[in-house]
């Protein structure tokens, strides 16, 4: 039968084909991204991305690394912890009319807190193994899988606790865990772009993205904290300032561009301005926001000011701020 990883290796899923979409049905995928996006935007809960840490994205990275899992699957299971963590946070935090008790499950503040903190890898591995069946293909995280995982960590749970804690996960997101991931925007993109006559070849600009991807994923907070000083052209940020830049924080399709803006810089600049401009066109962002997040990503990988100075010294004048999906 072979060992688990020449099974990995034979059904290991091929890349993304580009160019194969009709126009209308990526017109149509887009418009549905945008919209979500905007919807999670605007329902956005004040502790968002506080489960999005360094050491937690790469404790799920690793362990979806070792169990073979694609990328995609890699981003929907940080997705889902931390979508599911906030709900567990909120409801610590909600007031209740029966003093510091849950009014959801009548359980003590401490207690809750304690459950939380206890259970907190359990969950994560949860997260994975759901991540791993919407994959839809070869490679699903069986129970015993990360039984014998999270025994190696000396935790002693049962099948029927693991399967109890996915149940709880989708009970608590009311099973609506498909959630779309930076991932899926950035490729919806990059079909736009080669739909619309960008020069550069699709394939490798699609490899850097998902290196700048992971990377953006794992240095989250310095990526933003430097765009957000840029933002309000100050390096000390005031309480309010820090509150209101959660949406930037969150923004899905502001990160996708960012990503393949600062792609396109790294492999080619000469046709970095316009691949700017064809994504401040499909998306309505503004060049200046697209060039200002590649500064702040490309400050992190590179330590380079390049891209202001290119953008500057192209002579190339910004778009209007405008949606046009398609040509």
């Amino acid at each position: 039968m072979g060992s688990p990883v020449q099974a990995a290796s034979r059904f290991r899923v091929l890349e993304p084909v580009f160019g194969e979409v009709a126009p209308e049905v990526i017109e149509e995928m887009l418009i549905r991204l945008a919209t979500e996006n905007e919807q999670y935007l605007s329902e956005l809960s004040g502790q968002a991305g506080r489960f999005k840490e360094a050491q937690i994205v790469e404790f799920i990275f690793l362990l979806s690394e070792k169990w073979h899992l694609d990328q995609s699957a890699r981003y929907q299971a940080v997705e889902i912890l931390e979508r599911f963590m906030i709900k567990q946070v909120e409801q610590i935090c909600k007031p209740s009319r029966e003093g510091r008790k849950s009014s959801a499950q009548g359980k003590g503040w401490s207690s809750l807190k304690d459950e939380i903190y206890n259970t907190f890898v359990l969950r994560l591995v949860s997260c994975i193994q759901l991540a791993s069946k919407l994959s839809l293909h070869y490679n699903i995280v069986n129970s015993d899988t990360a039984l014998k995982f999270l025994q190696s960590l000396k935790y002693s749970y049962t099948k029927q606790e693991l399967l109890e804690s996915e149940l709880a996960i989708l009970k608590a997101l009311h099973f609506q865990i498909n959630v779309s991931t930076p991932l899926a925007y950035v490729e919806l993109l990059l079909e736009v772009l080669g739909h619309n006559g960008c020069l550069l070849p699709a394939k490798p600009l699609h490899e850097m993205c998902m290196h700048l991807l992971d990377f953006s994923y794992l240095t989250r907070d310095a990526i933003y904290d430097t765009l957000l000083k840029i933002a309000i052209e100050n390096s000390t940020p005031s309480k309010l300032q820090i509150a209101k830049f959660l949406t930037v924080k969150e923004d899905f399709m502001l990160l996708a561009v960012g990503i393949i803006s600062s792609s396109a810089f790294i492999l080619n600049p000469k046709h970095w301005n316009q691949v700017v401009e064809h994504l401040s066109c499909i998306t309505g962002i503004t060049s200046q926001s697209i060039l200002e997040f590649s500064y702040a990503i490309l400050k992190h990988v590179i330590g380079s000011t390049t891209p202001k100075q290119h953008y500057r010294n192209s002579g190339t004048r910004a778009p209007e701020n405008r949606i046009i999906l398609l040509k």
